[in-house]
Order: C-alpha cells, then structure tokens, then sequence
C-alpha cells in the first residue's frame, strides 16, 4: 500500500452516533466502547500521515425531504429524528477538531453510500488516490456499502477493524471476519502504520 495514494474515509463520526446524549448512541455504542473506536481514530490521526483523511457526514433537513419512502436504517433516523441539519446531533464530534486543518469534509451523504450525491470519487481521483482505508459507523451499513463501492470503482480497500463500530460486538467482529475480506483487506490502525509504504 503505498503511502502518497493512499486517503483515509472517516465514516459517522457524528455526535447521534458518538456522543453520550446521542439519538443513535445506543445502536452503537457496546461495540464502539468495546473497541474503543474513538480513542483509535485520534491514535490514527495522531501517528499515521495520509496525503488525505476525508470526512463524509450524514445530514438531512428537518422534514427529511430528501428521502422518499425509506426504509431500514433509513426510516429509523426520521423516526427518531436524528441527523437534522443545524442540531447538535449532526454535527462532527468534537474529539475530531483538533484534526481539522488536516481533514477535508465533503457534504451531501444522504444514503448509506459516502459515493452516493457526494463528489468523493472525483476528489480521490483528483488527488491520485488508489486505496482507501475505512473507519467509523456502521459496520454492516455504511462502512461496507461504502467500501464495496469502493472497490467495484477500482480502489483498493483497507477497513481498520479497531476504528468501526457495529450494531453489536458480534457484528462488527463478524464483517471483519467473513465479509470485508471478501473484497478488501483488515487491520488494525498500527498495523496500518506499518504496511504504508514510502
């Protein structure tokens, strides 16, 4: 994996998810504590030079008039009305500020895909990137429809198992395990560290 094409995508690190008065905090948050997802990610930040670390938050307006007959995952955050833009909720976490010269965000994620009405493919293209490395919220939802679109688009794929949080422990274990391997690889951020190369 060479180091200069290589981007990280931070994945739902939003306060609905991540903070302790979260609207979705519950779905997530066993197997985010148990995996110490956070603390990761900023160990991440911290010791792992990218050419690029990209952020793809989830925002809806208040009506959610974007989405038409949702369901799933989908349905649950207008039901419960998490992720509206102007609330403390979808706003990034605030552990993520002391990185934010270095991380670039990119609007318009509104579905479980960051490649979905979003120009993350043409920034990575742009900046020459070849593999992406995937870190955040949900393992089963959009950590892995983002990663096999990834990797159908012709990048080579990395997820950091010690940074992405699942519904349960035993999912997030299990999409590390049996499914991301399908069509990319698995680590954990040191080990990311070290496979970079120059």
């Amino acid at each position: 994996m060479n180091k200069n094409s290589t981007a990280a995508i931070l994945i739902g690190y939003q306060n609905d998810y991540f903070a302790p008065d979260g609207i979705l905090t519950g779905v997530i948050e066993e197997s985010s504590k148990n995996n110490h997802v956070v603390e990761n990610t900023l160990d991440l930040l911290r010791t792992v030079e990218l050419p690029m670390y990209i952020t793809t938050p989830i925002i809806f307006s208040d009506n959610y008039s974007e989405l038409v007959d949702p369901v799933g995952i989908l349905k649950t955050i207008t039901e419960v009305g998490a992720f509206k833009k102007g609330t403390t909720g979808s706003e990034t976490i605030p552990e993520l500020e002391e990185f934010k010269e270095k991380i670039t965000e990119i609007p318009g994620k509104q579905g479980l895909n960051a490649f979905v009405n979003t120009n993350l493919e043409a920034t990575l293209r742009q900046n020459n990137i070849e593999h992406v490395v995937l870190a955040g919220a949900v393992a089963s939802i959009c950590v892995d429809s983002t990663g096999r679109a990834a990797s159908e688009m012709g990048f080579g794929v990395t997820v950091l198992s010690d940074c992405i949080s699942g519904r349960t422990v035993f999912e997030q274990e299990f999409y590390c395990e049996n499914v991301y391997p399908l069509y990319g690889g698995v680590m954990t951020h040191a080990e990311l560290g070290d496979a970079l190369q120059p």
